[in-house]
């Protein structure tokens, strides 16, 4: 774990003021890149309304194009995608976006010709085994090391037969998501059948459900196991929900400053992981309420540690974790092991960075356990990882004299993340 001090970038330290604000959030990335998939499998164009546009959408746009898909950007932002034959040889980069890395791969593999794959160093670290071996046992030909990681180069013949797998996605769920997103482009369809011991993420795997089945496709569901017939998808007007996952930061601010963030257009019913936040932060000691479309919290002046299972909505984490670290009582948080696949080693640096500020993080195999105590200024190193970026301006905004290392690896998934933070605080939109 590499902690070079790059760009530093002085958290804003807020005291006890108080903020008042209203914030739109971008578009969901986990929305936004399954939604790019399924418009360039089907059969007509589609156009995405307020879709994400950072480093991580970019990369799938950029990926899709190479593989020939026509995609154009609107001057409001919005996507048209026209799908088209896919083809290569081509070459795709997939930066350290684990959606691109996994999600891509399934595509290329219904071109004709030669498509690369790598990415960036950690990219290499990261799992990919498990579909790279899922893929080939559909008859997929693919060039890659003794590790089964990246770089590969897969070697397309123009068509996915499809038929049933096994895969072990005990180290995500995107294995399962890749595979069902591309099932319906298939000849016979897919099954997927998960063998590992736990499996995480669930409700991203709802996510890739319940847009397959909005583009009118058959899934079926049982334990463990997933099953999508072959389907002639159309185009759809789609518009991309706010990234819930991102509006965590925001909403901490609010409780650490006893203040009120109100969230725009808040959607009623999702399948997103962040939906979970109203509970958790209510959990530690906010006010939630919802006003129509949008979604309020208020701090009490009280910040309460918390014992939870984060396994489901462990992407959540580094900014529970923070908000953990200015508590006024212990916090456990479990069930995040798969965390140590990440960006980086969420848990090993979450637990490096607090403590390197005087904090009291005792990390566990699959666990954080987090003792409040007075914390100093410091450095806040972010190991590329952009949710590690955001717990440290989340705790510079109690704890003075906070720098955090390379802000800008926000822009993964977030396109402007320090003028946001400012808007917020300053209580402009």
């Amino acid at each position: 774990m590499s902690n070079h001090v790059g760009n530093l970038w002085p958290a804003p330290y807020r005291g006890n003021q108080a903020i008042d604000s209203v914030i739109t959030i971008p578009g969901s990335k986990s929305v936004t890149n399954r939604a790019l998939i399924l418009a360039s499998l089907s059969h007509s164009p589609s156009v995405l309304h307020k879709p994400l546009h950072s480093r991580d959408s970019a990369l799938m746009i950029a990926g899709l194009k190479a593989l020939g898909i026509g995609i154009h950007k609107a001057t409001n932002g919005d996507l048209t995608i026209t799908p088209a034959p896919l083809f290569g040889p081509a070459q795709i980069d997939v930066g350290n976006a684990g959606t691109v890395m996994r999600f891509l791969p399934p595509v290329a593999a219904m071109a004709k010709g030669l498509i690369y794959f790598d990415g960036d160093e950690r990219s290499h670290e990261r799992p990919l085994g498990p579909l790279i071996s899922a893929l080939e046992s559909l008859g997929v030909l693919i060039e890659h090391g003794s590790r089964y990681s990246l770089p590969m180069t897969i070697n397309a013949n123009g068509q996915l037969q499809g038929g049933s797998v096994e895969v072990d996605a005990t180290s995500s769920s995107q294995f399962i998501s890749a595979l069902l997103l591309v099932a319906p482009a298939t000849k016979v369809g897919i099954t997927v059948i998960h063998t590992g011991s736990s499996l995480p993420s669930l409700p991203h795997i709802e996510m890739t459900i319940q847009m397959l089945r909005e583009k009118g496709v058959q899934v079926d569901v049982g334990q463990n196991r997933w099953s999508v017939k072959p389907h002639v998808m159309q185009g759809m007007n789609s518009t991309i929900e706010p990234d819930l996952s991102n509006a965590a930061p925001f909403m901490t601010a609010a409780m650490i400053s006893s203040g009120t963030l109100t969230i725009k257009d808040w959607p009623a019913k999702t399948t997103q992981p962040g939906d979970q936040l109203r509970d958790i932060f209510t959990q530690m000691g906010a006010s939630v309420s919802r006003n129509g479309n949008d979604l309020s919290i208020t701090g009490t002046g009280q910040i309460h540690g918390i014992d939870i299972d984060l396994h489901d909505v462990g992407e959540l984490t580094p900014s529970i974790a923070a908000l953990c670290a200015l508590a006024n009582s212990p916090s456990y948080l479990r069930g995040i092991g798969h965390l140590r696949l990440h960006e980086t080693d969420r848990l090993a640096a979450l637990a490096r960075e607090i403590n390197s500020l005087g904090g009291s993080v005792v990390e566990e195999p699959t666990a954080l356990r987090i003792n409040p105590t007075p914390l100093h200024s410091g450095t806040f190193h972010t190991y590329e990882d952009h949710r590690l970026a955001t717990a440290g301006a989340i705790i510079g905004l109690r704890v003075e004299g906070i720098e955090v290392e390379n802000i800008e690896t926000t822009k993964k998934t977030l396109p402007d993340f320090p003028k946001a933070w400012a808007d917020m605080l300053s209580g402009s939109e």
